[in-house]
């Protein structure tokens, strides 16, 4: 068995999308900290039962955010948002995805990022409830580090 963990695997991925810079994000992004620790229990076996649902849910919304182009150009702020059923119906056409429900999407995603990251005060994906919209917290993903603009999409995709 390899002793690897999906620890390991995000921390090179970083470094391989980042350079350098990747070793502390790897350690100060809340997003990937959160994608740590969903991650920590996929080594253990099966009788280790992580909740992946919202590493799916991570998973279409960071996808959709790249598909529609912002990763290289655009003003997120101004995009409609993702159909709802347009997510799910992804979240379901990903490998064991097929039995997943909306509950990450809607609400328990957020729920549990917020309360491991507080200070944060907005969740991975924003929603209007009245038009069913979705969106991606941009914050989480885009910023200047050092003097470099980074947008962790691709590596949280990779």
């Amino acid at each position: 068995m390899n002793n690897s963990t999906f620890s390991d695997v995000i921390r090179d991925i970083l470094l391989k999308n980042l350079g350098q810079d990747g070793l502390d994000i790897f350690t100060k992004s809340n997003i990937i900290q959160y994608l740590v620790k969903k991650t920590a229990s996929a080594n253990k076996g099966a009788k280790s039962r992580g909740s992946f649902a919202n590493l799916y849910a991570i998973y279409v919304i960071v996808e959709d955010y790249i598909k529609k182009g912002y990763l290289e150009h655009g003003d997120y702020r101004k995009y409609e948002g993702a159909i709802y059923s347009d997510l799910i119906g992804r979240v379901r056409e990903t490998p064991f995805g097929e039995k997943l429900q909306n509950h990450a999407l809607n609400n328990r995603l957020n729920e549990e990022y917020l309360g491991d990251f507080p200070a944060d005060e907005i969740g991975p994906i924003i929603r209007d409830t009245t038009t069913k919209r979705y969106w991606l917290n941009e914050n989480l993903i885009r910023f200047r580090f050092h003097k470099n603009r980074i947008n962790l999409a691709p590596s949280i995709i990779k």
